[in-house]
């Protein structure tokens, strides 16, 4: 692995800066796009092929209403929870990402910091830098899990869990929907192939993958297990069967099969075959306070941001990290009161309707007021 690059932390001073410079969530994007070269703009708002999956991710959430309640006390709202025995300030994952190092030189150390600094979780791919130890040891008090995509035999796999078991990490996630890598068109039309890329073996490990790995893990270890990429009700039966104890309902952000569901819609049939038989986490298109309300009304227990996360970083970095949460708590606690609820456990699926959504689905229909033609993007 490369030397990482230096790590400085964010300054309290700095953190100030933050929360005067953005004020919505989508001045994240237009700083991030400022700051980024096309090709890692590419990269992150883009998707596999026709980017439909990624579209329907956003349609998903949209197609949802609030059904809120009045007349009840809402003067004090919490949206804290409690996860792997810590309390967070909001359910939020800051879902694992490959090759931060692109967005911000902190990479994956700053995201996991200001993920502790705030109260969240961070979900540390296994192909960012600075790497497993070098994250851990750069926010050793962070609630963090790790991801893994295999690249190796049986004995890579183990000595992946117990390195991630002896840095602290609360949980181990397998990644198994990336058998085959998509086609990203928006690099095969420029014929660019990222460095990250170039460097990439192991490949056929990960298109062997089966559950008598996921079996192999929960025989060998302890550590909580995620599976990440379940997208039907009999994969997640299945997982439960094999004692997985968090579903990681995700299609990639619709980079990996193209033409696939919208996670919020899959979401649904996910909770009814668990049946509270695991935890389930989800992500897709999430990128305001009201998704994260509406997931976790439709069952999830933990929320994953990506692409929102990448925008912060690249914005500005730790800081950027921390005051992106801090805007998403403020619409979570606004959604909640206006719902008629003083905290997320008192939140179900009676607050949900369908509903047909307004806007054309796109990487950015979350943010109207965003100053970037988003046909061009």
């Amino acid at each position: 692995m490369n030397e990482a690059p230096r790590i400085r932390p964010a300054a309290t001073a700095e953190l100030g800066a933050s929360s005067e410079e953005f004020q919505n969530l989508h001045e994240f994007v237009r700083k991030a796009r400022a700051n980024l070269n096309q090709n890692v703009w590419d990269y992150v708002v883009g998707a596999a092929e026709t980017e439909t999956t990624m579209r329907r991710n956003r349609m998903a959430l949209d197609e949802i209403a609030f059904r809120p309640r009045v007349l009840r006390d809402v003067a004090k709202v919490d949206a804290s929870v409690e996860r792997f025995g810590r309390k967070l300030r909001l359910p939020v994952m800051l879902a694992p990402v490959g090759a931060l190092e692109i967005f911000d030189p902190g990479s994956a150390a700053s995201v996991a910091r200001g993920a502790g600094t705030f109260g969240a979780v961070h979900m540390l791919s296994s192909v960012s830098e600075p790497g497993l130890e070098k994250v851990a040891q750069a926010a050793p008090d962070a609630l963090r899990m790790y991801q893994l995509y295999v690249r190796g035999d049986d004995a890579f796999v183990e000595d992946c869990v117990g390195r991630a078991v002896a840095s602290g990490y609360a949980a181990f996630c397998l990644t198994v929907d990336t058998a085959h890598y998509s086609r990203r068109e928006r690099d095969i039309a420029k014929r660019y192939v990222r460095e990250s890329r170039l460097r990439a073996t192991g490949g056929d490990f990960q298109k062997g993958l089966e559950w008598r790995t996921v079996k192999l893990i929960k025989d060998k270890f302890r550590i909580p297990l995620v599976i990440k990429g379940i997208a039907t009700a009999e994969d997640a039966a299945l997982a439960v069967d094999h004692g997985v104890d968090w579903i990681y309902v995700s299609n990639h952000g619709g980079r990996q099969l193209d033409h696939g569901r919208g996670s919020m819609h899959v979401l649904p049939e996910i909770v009814s075959a668990v049946a509270g038989r695991a935890k389930i986490m989800v992500d897709g298109s999430i990128c305001r306070g009201s998704d994260i309300v509406k997931a976790i009304a439709m069952g999830a227990d933990l929320v994953g941001i990506g692409r929102l996360q990448c925008w912060a970083l690249a914005a500005n970095g730790e800081a950027g990290i921390v005051r992106m949460l801090e805007l998403l708590e403020d619409e979570v606690i606004r959604s909640l009161g206006l719902l008629g609820v003083r905290n997320f456990a008192e939140l179900d699926k009676s607050y949900l309707h369908a509903a047909t959504a307004t806007n054309l689905p796109h990487v950015f229909s979350a943010f109207p007021l965003l100053e970037i033609d988003r046909y061009r993007y």
